[in-house]
């Protein structure tokens, strides 16, 4: 479900109270915790933060008018999703966010590629939330998302 906002208060304003809750607990760890240098705004119809033209003037490789992403949040119809760019390209960091998650969420962690799925909005873990958007550095995910075109 891709949201037709054009800005961050457009897209929150369009969730349930429940939603919007969630999603606004989301955005300020994020905001707390989220390296200098990225940038919130609406990407792909979902709350986005991303590296600005004014740092990567190349953007994004799949449309270069679109700023670098690299994380994400959306309240889908069954869920609460965050995509993290991040931790689909560095295994190291995967590593660590799948052993930190088993440790403080009871269940199953249910994750695709780069999307983590919050299915019971009661246990999603705020505190590691914050700690994996703090883990990459602006500069460290260039260097990561350039090494990866090259392969």
């Amino acid at each position: 479900m891709q949201s037709k906002a054009t800005n961050v208060e457009s897209y929150l304003n369009d969730l349930s109270e429940e939603r919007k809750d969630v999603i606004n607990q989301l955005r300020k760890v994020i905001l707390k915790n989220l390296p200098k240098g990225f940038a919130e705004g609406i990407s792909y119809g979902m709350i986005g933060y991303f590296v600005p033209h004014t740092i990567y003037p190349n953007g994004y490789h799949c449309d270069p008018k679109q700023p670098l992403p690299f994380l994400s949040m959306a309240s889908q119809k069954n869920f609460i999703a965050l995509y993290h760019m991040g931790i689909y390209m560095n295994p190291t960091l995967m590593d660590w966010f799948s052993a930190e998650f088993a440790k403080r969420v009871k269940g199953k962690l249910d994750m695709g590629k780069s999307c983590i799925r919050f299915k019971k909005m009661d246990q999603i873990p705020f505190d590691l939330i914050g700690e994996l958007a703090s883990k990459m550095s602006v500069d460290e995910w260039i260097a990561c998302y350039e090494k990866a075109l090259k392969r």
